[in-house]
């Protein structure tokens, strides 16, 4: 075990080789030792590396390279995460079909089977609170078809869409990092990285101890995209790293999914844009399913037919007043002023009213006395 490692870990050091050429290389020789051990011409005509990396390869690692794999090799033995390389059974399948699969996943929780039927959710730091309102909700309603929510535990649509997910009583989610796995970032999502732990795994193809540097992300988007069927930006600008994850998506011949919104809201013309170049259009949860139910096998609990099933309980009833105020709030939030204009009462019964609503989940008060639906 600790030589195998040492061997990865060496190779994945070799200045010059990127994730995607370790996984070539490792997949065409049958492991790393086998690698290091080929001579020169054999990398060059069968792994497709240049001489000068070939001969980096064959080299022993520095002495500092050295002291850092054993002391990653202690933190694996001592239990801290696990580490899958792209040779074992468990791997994620999907993952090994992009151009340039991590050689090397560090995990903490766990991997799934279920996780094969997995798509990602992601968008804006900076969601509003009805783009944010709705991610929750499709992340729950995604999870409670069986799909596993893909997202990278970032500030805003990502928090939302771990959260949405682990609403679901059955639920996984799965975070992936752009640092080392024995960081937290942003930090004040420790607690809700410990819960996704228990129902799922965090992830990161980057060595421990790395920081979160801005050139990581898109590295990291890319794993995003290609554990997942498809992508879905909710709220996004149009220069948001959401939308390289989409392009990234298309590359790897998976699904685009974009939510529309207001057309004066900045973040809706990200989904906008990959809606004018072809992505499927997302109004709710079946507009996904029915683009996906081709790829999906018998584990899958959506119906074809109709309405996806959900294993949570189903909405409860309303009353003739609730309903009169459910129907003007939506994901866009409103006020305690603007539902007074459209629903004859007092403002103590509408208080009563929206009290009601709140506590069977349906809506959420945010600050200002404004409202915002809960469920689609």
């Amino acid at each position: 075990m600790r030589e195998d490692l040492s061997a990865w870990l060496a190779l994945r050091a070799t200045k010059g080789v990127g994730a995607g050429t370790v996984s070539r290389l490792v997949v065409s020789f049958g492991s790393p030792q086998a690698v290091q051990s080929a001579t020169v011409e054999e990398l060059v005509a069968q792994g497709g590396v240049s001489v000068a990396v070939a001969q980096r390869i064959q080299q022993r690692p520095d002495d500092q390279t050295l002291k850092d794999i054993d002391r990653e090799v202690q933190a694996i033995e001592q239990g801290d995460f696990s580490v899958i390389t792209i040779l074992d059974a468990h791997y994620p399948s999907r993952l090994k079909t992009i151009a340039d699969p991590p050689s090397l996943l560090y995990v903490t929780g766990q991997l799934d089977e279920k996780d094969g039927h997995a798509l990602a959710v992601v968008g804006s730091r900076k969601a509003t609170a009805a783009g944010l309102a709705f991610t929750r909700t499709l992340s729950r309603e995604l999870a409670s078809v069986g799909l596993t929510v893909v997202s990278g535990l970032a500030r805003g649509v990502d928090l939302a869409a771990h959260e949405g997910a682990l609403e679901c009583s059955t639920g996984r989610t799965l975070a992936v990092l752009g640092c080392g796995i024995e960081r937290t970032y942003p930090a004040e999502h420790t607690s809700l990285r410990e819960r996704i732990e228990e129902r799922g795994a965090v992830l990161s193809e980057f060595a421990p101890g790395a920081l979160p540097h801005g050139y990581h992300f898109p590295q990291r988007n890319r794993v995003i995209s290609g554990m997942s069927l498809g992508v879905v930006v909710t709220e996004a600008t149009e220069k948001s790293g959401s939308l390289i994850t989409a392009r990234l998506a298309l590359d790897q011949n998976r699904e685009v999914f974009a939510v529309p919104g207001a057309v004066t809201n900045a973040m809706s013309r990200g989904p906008h844009l990959l809606i004018k170049q072809g992505a499927k259009l997302v109004e709710g949860l079946d507009d996904i399913l029915e683009e996906l139910l081709l790829q999906l096998d018998g584990s899958f609990h959506g119906h074809p037919g109709g309405k996806a099933q959900m294993s949570d309980d189903s909405e409860p009833l309303l009353g003739v007043e609730e309903n009169a105020f459910y129907t003007r709030i939506s994901f866009e939030p409103v006020s305690l002023e603007d539902l007074l204009s459209h629903v004859r009462c007092s403002p103590s019964e509408a208080m009563g009213v929206l009290l009601s609503l709140e506590m069977k989940g349906m809506i959420r008060q945010l600050a200002g006395s404004q409202y915002v639906r809960t469920s689609v």
